[in-house]
């Protein structure tokens, strides 16, 4: 069975992360979701609420595509966490340049800690590149319309958490 870690905070959960979990379907038979605790970005939602917006958002996906799909809370390192999960690789979403010269690092540190398992990114789709967590939040923050970024659900759960 190849497993796949798709790895990231989710505060909260966007269409580009969607997005790239539909996609990273096609390439596994297990998709996990690691979900960062990192207390040190203060996050919106608990990790009880994340995990439940990830489950609630990709439950469809397993049913479209036949992969399973799991949220898994992780407070280690990335490469342990792999381990862990049983993944033979790790999948990262791309939105643009600044991006990938993080990653291309993670990837090198990944790779010395533990070289059997690969790194695979996907490109965000072009009409979801601009999307990012912290920007959703600060939008909905100042009361902006973040409905074009986030399932309903998902919009419903800012509005009710930032009043």
């Amino acid at each position: 069975m190849r497993v796949g870690l798709y790895p990231g905070t989710f505060d909260p959960i966007t269409l580009g992360h969607i997005d790239i979990i539909r996609r990273a379907t096609a390439l596994v038979d297990k998709l996990v979701i690691g979900v960062a605790i990192n207390r040190d970005k203060g996050p919106l939602f608990s990790l009880e609420e994340r995990v439940a917006m990830i489950e609630a958002e990709c439950a469809f996906l397993t049913e479209q595509t036949g992969t399973e799909i799991v949220a898994y809370p992780f407070e280690n390192l990335l490469i342990d966490c792999a381990r862990d999960v049983g993944a033979q690789i790790i999948v990262r979403g791309l939105r643009a340049v600044a991006d990938f010269e993080y990653e291309f690092q993670m990837v090198g540190m990944n790779r010395a800690l533990d070289n059997s398992i690969e790194t695979v990114f996907l490109m965000a789709e072009a009409r979801h590149q601009a999307i990012a967590s912290k920007l959703v939040k600060e939008i909905a923050r100042l009361d902006g319309d973040v409905s074009k970024f986030v399932t309903p659900r998902v919009n419903d759960a800012l509005r009710e958490r930032l009043g």
